[in-house]
């Protein structure tokens, strides 16, 4: 059994993986590190915790160009998210997950996307259909 969810925006290839999921905002400047891979601000309800390979559900994006920047570095190294999923997602992130060639997708019709997935789902992100589906649920 799967649960499909739809969003407004999408962008990038399709991406399977385990969510990580807060009900917290993104920066790329502030809230990682990037070398290791780990949410490093202190604050942050993600802190201490692996963004490699996952599918990250956030609220938003905070921050600008320097975040849209990061994301296509982040990926260069081989130390991303495989797909990020927000409510919201500014105009200047959407691009920089273009650039990184990332999955990312907005406003889900569904609802809050960090409370219709939960840390440790199997989710598969399909952009270009708009779709985001929770698998064994």
């Amino acid at each position: 059994m799967a649960t499909e969810l739809k969003c407004h925006v999408g962008i990038g290839p399709t991406a399977r993986g385990k969510a990580l999921v807060a009900d917290d905002n993104f920066s790329a400047r502030y809230d990682l590190d990037r070398i290791n891979g780990v949410f490093s601000r202190p604050q942050h309800k993600l802190a201490g915790q692996s963004y490699r390979d996952v599918i990250l559900v956030l609220n938003t994006a905070k921050g600008g160009v320097a975040t849209a920047w990061m994301l296509h570095e982040m990926t260069s190294r081989g130390i991303a998210p495989r797909a990020i999923l927000f409510n919201s997602a500014n105009t200047i992130l959407a691009q920089g997950a273009a650039l990184a060639g990332m999955a990312m997708c907005d406003r889900f019709e569904d609802g809050d996307v960090t409370q219709l997935i939960a840390t440790g789902d199997d989710v598969e992100v399909d952009p270009e259909s708009g779709v985001v589906v929770i698998h064994n649920r």
